[in-house]
């Protein structure tokens, strides 16, 4: 943990001297959404290679930098690009930059994805509302040794995702007239997608929608102590275990398509944002 904390010092201590940013709010931006970035004003972008101990993104859609600035007149640090864990890191590795992100300053983290939409109600492109979220990776980022200094040995799950953030977002969706569901994120490995056998047991057990990132980034962002917000945009189906088949260049674009509501969403969320 000695080493883990150092790790994050030196990764923090590169940071400052790159920006004077100061951000109370993260955000991580996931497959296909990663242009949010672009309007971030006053920014200091910082390639992932250049920053010690951090992952390199190797996925097609995740753009690799880390960029410090201003949206909607909050001081922010953006992930444009994120890690996984079928690239072959390890789940500390793939929530190690939460927690630098955590030492910047941020308090509260948006989190987006990209997944596949189980619910009978969702099309393609639809925006959901992380309430919830059930971990199949079948690992846990906090296994191992733990620090106080970080968190708590067993942190408590049982608003993963904040409740005011909850009712912030699917206000502003309201007066913003976007279409925006509420669901439960279910998060497994990957890289392969799902059987249909595999889709019916999700649904059964009461998922929504189904993702390889965001549970790990939200259990250690919660051992930090800070506050979250999970946005899907459903980009491939499998109602009722009825798989629609996809690919890379699909899932893509369907990301793409929805970016421009989902900017539009997170930057009216970040407005009104109180810390």
């Amino acid at each position: 943990m000695e080493d883990l904390k150092a790790k994050i010092t030196e990764s923090v201590e590169f940071i400052n001297q790159k920006s004077n940013i100061k951000p109370k709010i993260a955000i991580i931006l996931g497959t296909g959404l990663g242009r949010l970035a672009e309007d971030i004003q006053e920014k200091e972008i910082i390639p992932y290679s250049d920053i010690p101990n951090f992952p390199i993104s190797t996925v097609q859609g995740h753009g690799g930098n880390l960029v410090l600035g201003k949206l909607e007149n909050k001081e922010v640090v953006a992930m444009q690009g994120r890690f996984h864990y079928y690239e072959g890191y390890n789940l500390k590795e793939v929530t190690f930059p939460v927690r630098v992100m955590k030492k910047l300053g941020a308090e509260v983290i948006i989190i987006s994805n990209a997944a596949g939409g189980m619910n009978r109600f969702f099309k393609r492109g639809d925006l959901m509302l992380i309430t919830d979220h059930i971990n199949l990776f079948g690992d846990n980022p906090l296994i191992g040794p733990n620090d106080e200094e970080l968190g708590l040995r067993f942190p408590d799950m049982s608003e993963a995702y904040d409740r005011k953030l909850v009712e912030l977002t699917l206000k502003v969706a309201l007066k913003e007239k976007i279409k925006l569901h509420q669901g439960i994120y279910v998060g497994l490995t990957g890289p392969t997608l799902e059987t249909p056998a595999e889709y019916r047991f999700l649904i059964k057990i009461g998922a929504d929608a189904v993702g390889m990132s965001t549970v790990p980034e939200v259990i250690v962002a919660n051992h930090m102590g800070m506050k979250v917000l999970g946005i899907s945009c459903i980009t491939d189906l499998a109602i009722n275990g009825v798989v629609v088949k996809t690919g890379l260049e699909e899932i893509l674009k369907a990301a793409s398509d929805a970016e421009p509501i989902m900017t539009k969403l997170v930057k009216k969320v970040i407005q009104k944002i109180d810390y």
